[in-house]
């Protein structure tokens, strides 16, 4: 039986470094992000709400919602965030869960890891049989962040802010993977993580 695991951490925390780790050592990953951009295509019914709601001042000429703009607005206003949610995390849900038992029947001895930011804020975290937290300090996620997004200080840690804390997330974490130091560095983390996760396997 296939070993599903939550993989969770925050803004620029480095959870795409860590899953393209996961992804060359064998495990099977499926991105919370990139469906996130999936069910959001053009004239989709995620579309058609996110439109309905925000105008479409947040489309570009591609009719593909500008990312950068609906940032700008739901990173700023907590209620416009949480309409965005509603919108967008039940079928992004319904698409991780398709993901997944598709992934069961071709690798059923195999390690599953779903990649989702807000995993624990939308209590999702709890359908797994581990959870990994990638941490990285605040400061470090910040610049990280500024240098990624090209944002300023202020902009960068309110998008920080929106999120529940790392250091709280680890406290809901099986297992810690530290990205505070270089490539090298995560690259041994995840290697005695993923160690561990091979043992699970093996047991069961």
């Amino acid at each position: 039986m296939a070993l599903l695991v939550g993989l969770t951490g925050g803004i620029a925390s480095g959870k795409s470094l860590v899953c393209r780790i996961f992804r060359e050592l064998g495990a099977h990953i499926v991105d919370a992000d990139q469906l996130s951009r999936e069910v959001v295509r053009p004239f989709s019914q995620a579309w058609k709400g996110i439109v309905e709601t925000f105008g479409t001042d947040i489309l570009g000429e591609d009719n593909e919602i500008d990312r950068t703009a609906l940032a700008e607005i739901i990173f700023s206003d907590e209620n416009k965030r949480r309409l965005l949610e509603a919108i967008v995390h039940p079928r992004i849900a319904d698409e991780t869960a398709s993901r997944v038992t598709e992934l069961e029947k071709k690798h059923p001895r195999g390690i599953i890891i779903v990649d989702a930011a807000l995993m624990i804020e939308v209590e999702q975290h709890e359908n797994f049989e581990r959870l990994i937290v990638v941490f990285v300090d605040e400061e470090t996620q910040a610049r990280r962040l500024m240098e990624r997004d090209l944002l300023g200080k202020a902009d960068a840690y309110r998008r920080i802010e929106a999120q529940m804390p790392l250091t709280q997330k680890i406290e809901f974490a099986d297992y810690v993977i530290d990205n505070n130091g270089s490539p090298e560095h995560t690259k041994k983390e995840v290697k005695r993580v993923y160690g561990e996760l091979e043992k699970l396997v093996s047991g069961k």
